[in-house]
């Protein structure tokens, strides 16, 4: 007797896979020597998965569209929005976010002479690379320039 499992099995063995493939068919025993070989042209590597259309990727802030309303602050699940209270602004932690865009939704932007309706602050971006080995990277916080500047 067919069970649900089965179907699933059988969709995922003809399905294409989601992830990326790794560069090359087989590990390489000397990285160097394959990056030298790719920049050389002499060994092609497989190309990125493309990204999906809605993918939500790292969060990417502009400062000068936010009106410090404080919204964001107030629906981020995962507490990985703090407010910067010299500069009326926020800081985003990447390592703390949960990519759940609650946070873009609820933004209500800034309009600037001649444009017809409010930019958003804050948007997901394509960008899902965000390893690091420090967890307050540059990287990974999103903040205004002037509060690197100052060592807020």
């Amino acid at each position: 007797m067919p069970t649900k499992a089965m179907f699933l099995f059988l969709k995922q063995l003809v399905e294409k896979p989601f992830t990326n493939p790794f560069p090359v068919k087989h590990a390489p025993k000397d990285v160097t020597g394959l990056i030298e070989k790719v920049q050389r042209g002499e060994i092609q590597i497989n190309p990125p998965v493309p990204v999906p259309e809605g993918f939500r990727g790292k969060l990417k802030y502009n400062p000068e569209r936010c009106i410090g309303c404080r919204l964001c602050i107030t629906v981020c699940p995962a507490n990985a929005m703090e407010w910067i209270s010299e500069l009326k602004k926020i800081r985003h932690y990447v390592s703390r976010c949960m990519f759940c865009a609650l946070c873009v939704d609820v933004c209500p932007g800034k309009k600037f002479p001649g444009e017809d309706k409010p930019v958003k602050a804050l948007r997901m971006s394509d960008e899902f690379l965000l390893a690091d080995y420090d967890k307050y990277s540059d990287n990974l916080i999103e903040e205004p320039p002037e509060a690197r500047e100052m060592g807020i």
